[in-house]
Parts: structure tokens; sequence; C-alpha cells
């Protein structure tokens, strides 16, 4: 069994709590990212947007689609 399928099978079982923790989790390490990295930060404002528009749409569409 691969890492992914392992990790797909560990998602299957949680619950909206253990997720919404994983995502916490993801905001804080990307904050420390921040943090240590600086040049991350002087980016434009429409970067951030980008990810955050692609990302979005790409969840949407698989989450749309079944």
């Amino acid at each position: 069994m691969g890492v992914l399928n392992w990790a797909n099978s560990k998602v299957r079982k949680m619950t909206w709590v253990q997720i919404a923790v994983i995502e916490l989790c993801v905001a804080a390490f990307a904050l420390l990212i921040a943090k240590l990295w600086p040049g991350v930060l002087g980016l434009e404002w429409y970067w951030y947007a980008a990810v955050g528009g692609l990302s979005y749409v790409y969840l949407m569409a698989f989450m749309l689609r079944r």
C-alpha cells in the first residue's frame, strides 16, 4: 500500500472536527513559513488571490463532480 492510499484510508474515517484541526495545523504552518521567510510576504496581493481562487475552483469542481 502506497503512502497516498494509506492517507486516503485514514482521511475517510475522520470526522469534521478532525479535518478542521488539520486545517488549523496547515494554517499555523503557513504562518510559521511566512514568519521565518519574509520574502513570501513580499509578493503582491493578487498572487495570494490567484492561489486561493484556483484552489477553491479545484476543490469545488471535485466536490460537485461526485
